[in-house]
This record gives C-alpha cells, sequence and structure tokens, in this order.
C-alpha cells in the first residue's frame, strides 16, 4: 500500500509508518490489490464450452424453446445443435417439431438450461400447488 499525507501527495511517509488509524493518511485504491475470483467461478462463454456435446434447453425470446445436442459456438452465441426438438407456443397448443440439425441465432437466446429436456420434463416435475384460502368478505351496512 502506497501512503501519502493529505497535504502534499507527492510526500511519501516511510513504509513502517503508514496506518490505517492516522486521520492525516490515505491510501490509493490503485495501489490495493483486487483479490482473484475463486476457481470455482467461469466465464459464461466457458460454461457453454463444457456444455458442447451434451443437451441443452434453450429458451428464446419468442415462443419457442429448443431441446438439442449442442455441437459448437461463436462468441456471439450463435449455436449449432443436432437431433433437436422444437417446442412452439401456439393458440392451440404447445406444437412440437423434430429437426436433424439448426443454427440457431445468439441475438434471441433467452436462456440456456444445461442438461435441461425441455418445457415438457419441466412441466412433469412441478407439483400442484395447494389451493388457496377461500377469501370471504364481510359486508356491514349502516
Amino acid at each position: 500500500i502506497n501512503a501519502e499525507y493529505m497535504g502534499d501527495p507527492g510526500r511519501r511517509l516511510p513504509a513502517e509508518s503508514a496506518s490505517f488509524s492516522r486521520p492525516a493518511v490515505r491510501f490509493r485504491i490503485a495501489d490495493m490489490t483486487v483479490p482473484a475470483a475463486p476457481p470455482t467461478s467461469m466465464m459464461p462463454l466457458e460454461l457453454v464450452d463444457k456444455c458442447i456435446g451434451s443437451r441443452l434447453w434453450i429458451v428464446m425470446k419468442t415462443e419457442k424453446e429448443f431441446v438439442g445436442t449442442l455441437r459448437g459456438f461463436d462468441n456471439y452465441m450463435n449455436m449449432v445443435l443436432e437431433d433437436v426438438t422444437e417446442f412452439e407456443l401456439t393458440p392451440d397448443g404447445r406444437r412440437l417439431t423434430r429437426l436433424d440439425q439448426i443454427l440457431l441465432n445468439g441475438n434471441n437466446i433467452c436462456l440456456l438450461v444445461p442438461g435441461g429436456e425441455g418445457p415438457i420434463a419441466a412441466d412433469a416435475t412441478l407439483q400442484p400447488a395447494a389451493p388457496l384460502p377461500t377469501a370471504v368478505a364481510v359486508i356491514v351496512s349502516e
């Protein structure tokens, strides 16, 4: 840490006299070191890279979702998927389409779920919510 007198930034204190308790001493943030990120954290593209060859559930910004095996991607998150199932929500219900291979535009991707099996599997694992208590209104007339 580099300590300086408040009044004279050019005059430096000896390292042994630098103290946090002295009001006339300030510490420059530029001289402090920032701790490194924990080794378990990773950047988003690193996580996607680890998913190559595995199944992904991809939720798009539109009413479409895809489940497929990731074969490749680029820095813009454009993705190549194989053995794809497309789920599209329509007014008539959910429509499924099977495709051999697709190229997804990364601009339209909203969410990636590694190992996900899609909305049908997610719907099957949902537990029904407990019924809400019935509200009772009491009207008092004067």
